[in-house]
């Protein structure tokens, strides 16, 4: 009797785990599907005609396979001028901000460091309090860094998040009896971090890049602020000014009647849009696969801020 009763228990709970998984998975898919529907939108729209993309008419496969977008970006002048400043500014930030982040971290995850406790208070209320956009401006004005590419570089390399998780992966990985093992041999703080403490946090290395260059690579908000060359200008920002001036011109064709050259002009532009949104994350695309199998683990590492 009791044998029956823990059966029908057993196959009560595997019943509730298939029901369990089904909605989970359904759940899942549903967000997946919501979520890689706009990319997988984008590219089918690349490739189709852009009166039918213009109408409504491209919803789940392309039609009238088109690549006139495609031939008009590689022969964008702007596209590739914006596409040489956006690797530098990334590869310049990406190595400012990592390499500020590991130092700041290593730093305060060492115990003699004095001070440490004050001055990861004061990285903490940067984090939630800001002198917002207008100092900011004055103070790159100030400076002399208003207009000049270098400040794309320098604002923001320093990330209070990416110095938490540094501090916190480096002191739960490298203890402090390795450094003073190594001290004993005549090894300095200099050696001691990279030699011993970089060479094992690749995986920390690698969120951290990821991070870094995902951010610069998307942003376009400082550029408009503080540049005004547009040989200066990021991908990103070529992107906006398409996507406006596209916006602008079909405001202008609903409110006029516009000739056949202005009308291919905007279906031109529109074809343009979806091409170069494709051709801008294809090296994110491209190098995540490579830092994926360190993701997980350096953002659960470093994720417990004690």
């Amino acid at each position: 009797m009791v044998g029956g009763t823990t059966m029908r228990q057993s196959i009560r709970a595997n019943r509730g785990d298939r029901l369990y998984d089904a909605v989970n998975y359904t759940i899942l898919t549903l967000l997946l599907l919501a979520v890689a529907y706009p990319l997988y939108f984008v590219i089918i729209a690349s490739f189709s005609d852009p009166k039918l993309v213009a109408s409504g008419k491209v919803l789940f496969w392309p039609r009238s396979l088109d690549i006139k977008g495609y031939i008009e970006v590689l022969n964008y002048a702007p596209i590739w001028t914006g596409y040489r400043n956006t690797l530098i500014y990334t590869t310049l930030f990406t190595a400012l901000s990592v390499m500020t982040s590991l130092l700041a971290g290593y730093a305060l995850s060492r115990k003699p460091f004095p001070g440490k406790t004050l001055v990861t208070a004061f990285l903490l209320f940067t984090m939630f309090f800001n002198g917002g956009l207008i100092p900011t401006y004055l103070l790159m004005k100030e400076i002399g860094l208003y207009g000049n590419p270098l400040v794309i570089v320098l604002l923001g390399a320093v990330n209070v998040t990416n110095i938490i998780i540094s501090r916190t992966f480096i002191k739960s990985t490298i203890p402090d009896e390795l450094f003073e093992a190594a001290s004993m041999d005549g090894c300095s703080h200099f050696s001691f971090f990279f030699r011993i403490a970089l060479p094992v946090s690749k995986a920390l290395i690698a969120v951290l890049v990821l991070f870094a260059a995902v951010s610069q690579w998307n942003s376009w908000f400082n550029a408009m602020i503080y540049l005004r060359d547009q040989q200066l200008m990021p991908l990103q920002m070529v992107l906006r000014d398409l996507i406006v001036s596209q916006s602008a011109m079909s405001m202008a064709s609903d409110s006029a009647d516009m000739g056949g050259d202005a009308a291919a002009q905007i279906y031109l532009v529109e074809a343009m849009r979806y091409a170069v949104i494709i051709v801008s994350t294809l090296p994110i695309m491209c190098v995540y696969p490579f830092v994926q199998k360190y993701f997980v683990k350096g953002v659960m590492i470093g994720s417990v801020k004690g």
